[in-house]
């Protein structure tokens, strides 16, 4: 447990640098931290830096996806990912050589992580160091490296040109949900301590009683403007956001799109009831008023195209040299657009962050993930990447002064294809019908599950409790009380049999204050439900919810027209899609790779048994978990999301 606990303060630190989004990832030289180095075995070089065995192995065994499989398709791709990544680390590390770190400025951030991590004695920090399978000299390496790259970073992001008014105003015109106003309400509030005078006062204002005089006479909040939530101005008063109220009740009077009086809403031990006079949906700020913001997203965007084409550059010119043929792989152009080829690996390290495929590697065997991922996810993957990468040249032929990663201005061509879809009322009224549970409120109540051995003590039972403590009426009927609390129709806290005989029986037979359930069967018992504060399950109506659907059925046909756009520009480029090709290859190479029955898989024993060696030496057995820990901190890309990633074939 000390171990882990070392490793997760130096790995949690020195583990990623977002050199651009989520695309590019700097990790520190993990072979070092386990005795690697110079001094373990060479397996290959990347612009003739060694790289050895130990820092293969280590970078394989830090994450738990990549050391899940040791032969087949999938053991083929992750050899190719890591010799990638590995190649990739070099290559940033070696790009970054040029900027000055001083001593001081690597003790300086050396100071922080030891006083935060409460390690400023020195035999605690040299012990916590030792754990961790580390020197001091070794962890100072690691952090000049990683502020070398961050700096060279912050260099190529502060020398990225300006944005020109167009590209702002491009941007403005393609993203308006993000320069929207947010929805206001003009209203009223009456806020009382006690539920029964709250639910009185509701009584009254549904009756007709004048809200504004009942809450300058009963309110205990703002009774000296009638309860208006805003400052009154020529006695009205203002509008007022949602974040004005608490979040239940601020919940519960946007719901009122058409104005009304809410029920009475509980929050922070008191008690409200807000009259909606008028209800102001969002709306798009002018571009005047959005330029400001939308010129820092668009300063963003430029920098970090100028990190993506820099990192680019340094990609294109990686020479790996690999000399253990254990680590030999084959890293194929699997598509090509607009000049550019895209990297097998880069298809590779989508489907390694793909959540989805985490997940399906713990539910089927690693041949079987294999198969589906090279049917589905693969091509899926594929498709996204010839897009970002044509991307640019799509905006630059339609002569739009677009900017940002290939994968924004992907995302900015789809906003472009679908900037002029509208929405019809005969759509929204279609989508309200085919998904009415989606606004409705389910039937909800407290639930005490009464049971007896046999029917007739709970028929019994049934027909002569009045009401009252059910668990004093249940022990004198010869019955047990399971208190459910309050339950909601379908969460799952119910029985089927109990679910059905509460929120799905048309007559429940009063007792006092609540209600009591026809007898029911649950196993080798009978049941008897009782149910107080039973509420009806409530459907919105299609006035409170139209600007909702609006703007999701619009989100949709938006998303829909601007992906066909971008795949028919994308098609007139005449892409070349080899990964049928690629996978064919791969599955005959690794089927003539396959050892006899009962011999281990080729490079395990090298590559492992070296790897375990210098893990018992310096704590390998715990790097796995921190390790992925840190790869998570940093973020996991997604396949909508794809990074420009990718290396040269080893050779």
């Amino acid at each position: 447990m000390k171990n882990k606990k070392a490793l997760n303060i130096f790995l949690g630190v020195l583990a990623l640098l977002l050199v651009i989004g989520m695309a590019y990832q700097f990790t520190p030289n993990l072979g070092s931290l386990f005795g690697g180095g110079d001094k373990g075995t060479p397996a290959m070089t990347v612009n003739g830096q060694t790289v050895t065995v130990q820092e293969l192995e280590a970078l394989r065994q830090s994450n738990p996806v990549l050391s899940s499989a040791q032969s087949g398709v999938l053991a083929d791709d992750f050899k190719t990912y890591v010799v990638a990544q590995q190649a990739r680390q070099v290559a940033l590390r070696q790009a970054a050589g040029d900027i000055d770190v001083s001593r001081a400025d690597v003790n300086a951030e050396v100071d922080k992580i030891r006083e935060s991590n409460g390690l400023t004695d020195n035999k605690a920090w040299t012990d916590a160091l030792q754990q961790a399978g580390l020197t001091d000299s070794q962890f100072r390496a690691q952090m000049r490296d990683q502020l070398a790259v961050n700096r060279k970073v912050e260099e190529i992001k502060g020398a990225a040109p300006a944005p020109s008014d167009a590209e702002v105003r491009l941007h403005y015109d393609l993203n308006p949900e993000s320069y929207q106003t947010d929805a206001r309400i003009v209203g009223r509030q009456i806020v009382v301590n006690d539920k029964a005078k709250a639910e009185d006062l509701l009584r009254q204002i549904r009756g007709g009683a004048d809200f504004d005089a009942l809450a300058s006479k009963n309110s205990t909040q703002f009774a000296d403007r009638g309860g208006a939530l805003g400052p009154l101005e020529n006695g009205q008063p203002r509008p007022v956001a949602q974040v004005a109220l608490p979040s239940e009740v601020g919940a519960a009077a946007f719901a009122l799109t058409e104005g009304g009086v809410t029920d009475v809403v509980e929050s922070g031990g008191k008690f409200y009831l807000v009259q909606v006079e008028e209800y102001l949906a969002p709306t798009v700020k002018p571009f005047e008023q959005a330029k400001a913001d939308a010129q820092k997203t668009v300063a963003e965007q430029k920098k970090n195209r100028a990190v993506e084409e820099w990192f680019s550059g340094i990609e294109k010119n990686i020479k790996v040299d690999v000399s253990d043929p254990n680590w030999k792989t084959e890293n194929p152009t699997v598509a090509a657009v607009a000049g550019q080829e895209i990297p097998y690996s880069a298809v590779v390290e989508q489907v390694v962050q793909n959540e989805q495929f985490t997940s399906l590697l713990g539910q089927v065997p690693a041949e079987q993930a294999g198969q589906l991922v090279n049917s589905l996810l693969k091509p899926q993957i594929t498709e996204q990447l010839i897009q970002a990468y044509a991307a640019p040249q799509v905006a630059q032929s339609l002569k739009l002064p677009m900017t940002g990663t290939r994968q924004e201005q992907a995302a900015g061509l789809v906003a472009y294809g679908g900037r002029d879809v509208k929405v019809t009322d005969a759509e929204i009224q279609a989508y309200y019908t085919q998904n009415r549970s989606q606004f409705e409120t389910p039937a909800s109540a407290a639930v005490a599950e009464v049971s007896f051995p046999d029917q007739a003590k709970a028929t019994a039972f049934r027909q002569s409790f009045a009401g009252g403590d059910p668990v004093q009426a249940a022990a004198r009927a010869g019955g047990t009380v399971s208190e459910r609390g309050e339950v909601s129709a379908g969460s799952g806290t119910l029985g089927e049999e109990v679910e059905a005989a509460v929120f799905g029986a048309e007559n429940l037979k009063a007792a006092g204050e609540g209600r009591v359930s026809d007898v029911v069967k649950v196993g080798d018992r009978y049941v008897v439900a009782y149910a107080t504060g039973l509420k009806p399950a409530v459907v919105q109506p299609l006035a409170e919810v139209r600007d909702q659907i609006r703007e999701q059925v619009l989100a949709t046909k938006r998303s829909e027209a601007g992906q066909k756009f971008l795949s028919e520009e994308v098609a007139k480029l005449k892409p070349k899609n080899n990964l049928q090709a690629v996978l064919d290859a791969q599955e005959k190479r690794v089927a003539a790779a396959a050892p006899a029955p009962g011999q281990a898989p080729a490079g395990q024993a090298a590559g492992s048994e070296e790897g375990a060696a210098q893990g018992e030496d310096a704590g390998a057995e715990d790097a796995a978990a921190p390790a992925d820990n840190a790869a998570e901190a940093g973020g996991e890309a997604q396949t909508d999301a794809p990074a420009e990633s990718g290396a040269p074939a080893t050779e």
